[in-house]
């Protein structure tokens, strides 16, 4: 026999055992297999089910319109919908078993793969699945195989109010039976462990307990009313007017939140559990947290010692100031669904106000001030007074007592996996160094949970609808004949909306099949539980791989989310701003609404939770209070740049200004991180990008949000002392382990030989050499490879500069050329007649008349990292009519719709090439040569870099007049020969 565990479902208590036996999936139905083999047979409510006639196949949908998913989603869930409807309308039995066996048992064929089949036993008919290796697909198909030829749709077949009232009390009923004290349902344990409380508390069961612990209770509360899922408190008055009903079961207390068997059990079920209990039972000391409602207390440490004879709700009760737990609330798991770790709180009338009440919106003045923001924010429901935190409880198939401690640190990573950059940082280990990337490069490069799964996880944090994703695919052609401003692959018509969503969306990509001529872009669409759209995120950037489009466009709904968790005070003009740039629609009103515990929180504590370190980024000049950088150890000549895989040994201290104390904070021995994606905190990427492997940087940076330090620091109450007593900064340590070059590098490097990006410097270079040039501009010079080239040679120049928009780029061209030019004192190096050379951080787009009069200016590998309608503006520049030349390098597009590298934002076949660089020529009165690296212009398919070498005709017309000074760039570095005398003389 083989044993299969019980369903996804179950283990998520979504239903709950089953009561008869007319219709079920599989031999573990979809409830527990442990429960099913002790589902009561001749229970009152399982006769009074039998005896009740099934469900008119027309049942009123009153609350379809705010209970049904979106029609969009509807096919990526039907199956589902099918199942859970077949399994609330009949409520039976069915057997499942491996291809081959039709029994109800699962018997185990060791002759190739397990294959299942699922028969549907139903009151009209039998239905007999198709064969899949799946058994949740088997019992999926004959359940929409019985919809089919029942002729129902399940959408609108939803039980009404009336319905679903019944449905509770049956479900109470049974919670209250025999047969359930002994199941292994998490919930039986509160039961038992009822049975050992003494006086009038003896088998009085917390009603919270009993809606947080089943869910089926808490699914028929949602059909009663959908607000159950903002107010969970809810649940607990539909419960109470439910046992109500049940006065010769049930017996209830008015005031009090706990019901008990009216009836004692029989001593044939009470004796051996008892016997059971305390034989496993021990006393136990569990570490828990308290925290106080105001936010002048710090969070404390509290331990609860639970004895043999002792229920362990009793003992949360008296350390939050009650003699029992009748009035203590339960909030939802938080964390991971698996997680026992649960806030304990006392109960307040407020919170059993029903939404239709007139006080709905609004809090009694003897509530004010008492609200606890840090556990609401926690809890996603109203918290007031003091709350426990805790990892206690009872869980299913375990007859023990689970628990684990819970101190400081962890409710600090919890506040922090709840906003939108959180998961990544935590699935990183780096809280202080690790930051959530603003864009999805290739899947190789990326570090970490992947961005569709994170924010899954933040919309299950904040109780959301899972995120609805539709792909659309359309075909793409490029444009092979185009003139002057070329444009990108242009989208021609919209082919197909795949319209996949959830699960479905991210199972393609990898194994995509689609020709290379179709694009994919993805619509993510956010909601609540009540199906209110909070936001849109429709991004008109197409992708040729699925999975890639639904990461990118997950990035920018995650990119947005944190600037508004950044600052809940930003002003909606900004707010819309913001989301206006990605293509993000928004409706504040629901928005605010799903937020509000968390800008309650971060408001009321004047503080943030920040994605990003808390100093600006420093200018590449070296001199910043807030950033003292040294960097130790000898050059190696490896440095990361864009693109690039950096792998860094860091360490992150607090150091205290007085008294010069050291925490260790964080630390980690391999840090992977890419280059230019901003994937880490913006002063350690700065840093490595001034560094070569083998090298390492020290730096003091001030610090970043609290939370950030405290849920990486091993000893966390410590490092809030040295906070909250001593002005603290931040000290990181760093080591440049190696770095990998991008993809597209190494297949170059696999190819060409030397490399193209070495054969376009060299290219470059010789070409300089023979010109006689005395000036030279570098448009794009990036990290400075061709300036630091040019200084290997002897050439005529006497003056280079470097324009780039990388302050990282600048800083490490800057400190090349320092360390080359400050050793040029030697009259045998090749770069002795080098006078002047200067940095400028500025754009090839915007005019600047320093740039005016250079005998050559270059731009090498910039023109298809530019957006198409700032390559429009590329030749627009002014200089003086005196002989002067431009070499322009291009890259060649090989292969339709595939582009070599993730950062161009679109590539040229020659004749593209070709038209563009004609048209550029002939504006500015300029004659051209097309030549290239990386192959031969004689063979196909030509050279793999194209250059157009634009020289300088003779003037027309008259002398153009001076035109007023234009200074648009920024100086970043300057060297002057003169200088460097004087200061060795």
């Amino acid at each position: 026999m083989k044993v299969r565990g019980p369903h996804k479902a179950a283990r998520r208590g979504a239903w709950g055992p089953r009561r008869s036996s007319s219709s079920s999936f599989g031999s573990r139905t979809f409830g527990r297999k442990s429960l099913g083999r002790h589902a009561p047979t001749d229970s009152p409510s399982a006769a009074a089910a039998r005896r009740r006639p099934p469900l008119p196949l027309a049942t009123a949908a009153r609350r379809f319109d705010s209970l049904r998913p979106p029609a969009r989603s509807l096919h990526a869930h039907s199956s589902v919908i099918a199942k859970e409807f077949v399994h609330g309308k009949f409520r039976g039995c069915s057997s499942g078993g491996e291809e081959g066996d039709d029994h109800a048992e699962s018997c185990y064929i060791p002759e190739g793969p397990c294959l299942y089949r699922c028969r549907l036993n139903l009151p009209e008919l039998s239905i007999l699945s198709g064969t899949f290796k799946k058994k949740k697909d088997a019992e999926q198909d004959a359940a929409e195989m019985a919809l089919q030829k029942l002729g129902i749709h399940p959408l609108m077949h939803n039980p009404d109010v009336h319905d679903a009232g019944e449905e509770l009390a049956s479900r109470i009923t049974y919670l209250f039976s025999n047969e359930f004290l002994a199941s292994q349902h998490p919930l039986s344990g509160h039961f038992k462990a009822a049975l050992i409380r003494e006086g009038d508390l003896y088998g009085a069961v917390n009603v919270s307990v009993i809606a947080v612990y089943d869910g089926k209770i808490s699914a028929l509360c949602k059909l009663i009313d959908p607000k159950v899922e903002s107010n969970p408190c809810l649940v607990i008055s539909f419960v109470l007017r439910a046992a109500a009903t049940l006065p010769t079961l049930i017996t209830a207390t008015e005031g009090q939140l706990w019901i008990r068997r009216q009836n004692p059990y029989p001593p044939e079920v009470i004796e051996p559990l008892l016997v059971e209990q305390s034989s496993i039972l021990g006393s136990v000391c569990v570490q828990a947290l308290l925290i106080p409602s105001s936010l002048n207390e710090d969070i404390k440490p509290v331990t609860l010692n639970v004895s043999s004879s002792a229920y362990y709700l009793d003992v949360i009760a008296q350390k939050l100031g009650l003699l029992d737990a009748s009035k203590i609330l339960v909030s939802r798991p938080m964390g991971k669904a698996s997680s026992e770790t649960r806030l304990y709180f006392v109960a307040s009338d407020l919170q059993f106000v029903e939404p239709s009440s007139d006080l709905n919106g609004k809090k009694p003045d003897i509530f004010e001030g008492s609200m606890n923001t840090r556990a609401s924010y926690l809890a996603g429901q109203e918290v007031y007074g003091g709350a426990i935190l805790a990892s206690i409880g009872f869980t299913w198939k375990s007859k023990d007592l689970f628990h684990e401690d819970v101190f400081l640190k962890l409710y600090y990573r919890m506040l922090i996996y709840k906003t939108p950059s959180g998961p990544y940082k935590l699935s990183r280990e780096s809280t202080t160094a690790a930051e959530l990337p603003v864009v999805f490069t290739i899947k190789s490069n990326w570090r970490g949970t992947f961005p569709r799964e994170i924010l899954c996880t933040f919309c299950r944090q904040h109780r959301l609808s899972e995120p609805v994703f539709t792909i659309s695919r359309y075909p793409v052609k490029a444009l092979s004949d185009l003139s002057g401003s070329q444009k990108k692959l242009k989208v021609t018509e919209l082919a197909e909306d795949t319209g996949h969503t959830n699960e479905n969306a991210a199972n393609h990509g990898d194994d995509e099949t689609v020709e290379s001529v179709s694009n994919f872009r993805c619509e993510v669409k956010v909601l609540s539980k009540l199906q209110d759209l909070l936001l849109q995120c429709s991004p008109k950037d197409s992708y040729r791989k699925e999975t890639d489009c639904i990461q990118n466009a997950s990035l920018k709904v995650l990119s947005w989310l944190s600037s508004y968790f950044q600052d809940f005070n930003m002003p909606l003009e900004k707010l819309n701003s913001l989301a206006d740039e990605i293509n993000i629609k928004f409706n504040p009103q629901h928005l605010f609404k799903e937020f509000k515990f968390c800008s309650t929180m971060y408001l009321n504590q004047q503080r943030t939770i920040k994605a990003n370190n808390c100093v600006d980024v420093p200018q590449a000049t070296g001199e910043h209070e807030n950033y003292l950088l040294r960097i130790e150890g000898p050059e190696s000549g490896i440095c990361p740049s864009n693109g690039f895989l950096a792998c860094i040994c860091y360490s992150a201290c607090l150091v205290t200004e007085v008294g010069h104390t050291k925490e260790l904070i964080e630390s980690s021995h391999e840090f992977e991180f890419e280059m230019g994606a901003r994937a880490v905190n913006p002063h350690v990427e700065t840093a490595v990008a001034q560094m070569s492997v083998g090298q390492s940087a020290f730096f003091l940076v001030d610090l970043p949000s609290q939370e950030l330090i405290l849920a990486a620091a091993n000893d966390s109450a410590r490092a809030l002392s040295l906070i909250n007593s001593n002005m603290c900064r931040l000290e990181f340590c760093i080591t440049l382990l190696k770095v990998t070059e991008p993809l597209e590098d190494r297949m170059e490097q696999a190819l060409f030989s030397p490399p193209l990006s070495k054969q376009r410097v060299e290219y470059a270079v010789e070409h300089i050499k023979k010109s006689g040039a005395t000036t030279l501009v570098d448009f794009g010079c990036g990290s400075g490879s061709l300036l630091e080239s040019l200084l290997d040679y002897p050439t005529s120049l006497r003056k280079i500069v470097g324009v780039d928009l990388s302050l990282k780029s600048l800083s490490r061209a800057a400190k090349v050329l320092h360390s080359k030019l400050s050793r040029s004192c030697d009259a045998d190096l090749p770069c002795r007649g080098i006078q002047s050379a200067t940095l400028y951080d500025g754009s090839i787009i915007v005019f600047d008349s320093r740039m005016c009069g250079f005998d050559i200016a270059t731009c090498l590998e910039v023109i298809e990292h530019m957006e198409e309608d700032q390559a429009s503006l590329f030749g627009d520049l002014k200089s003086d009519p005196s002989s002067q030349e431009e070499a322009v390098e291009g890259k060649g597009q090989l292969e339709s719709c595939r582009f070599r590298n993730h950062d161009h934002k679109f590539e040229w076949t020659r004749e593209q090439f070709g038209s563009w660089a004609r048209n550029l020529a002939s504006r500015h009165n300029y004659g051209i040569e097309f030549s290239g690296v990386g192959g031969s212009a004689d063979r196909e398919p030509g050279f793999a870099s194209q250059i157009a070498l634009f020289k300088r005709l003779p003037q027309r017309g008259e002398r153009i007049e001076d035109e007023e000074p234009v200074r648009h760039y920024n100086v970043i570095w300057e060297w002057s020969r003169c200088e460097t005398s004087e200061s060795f003389d």
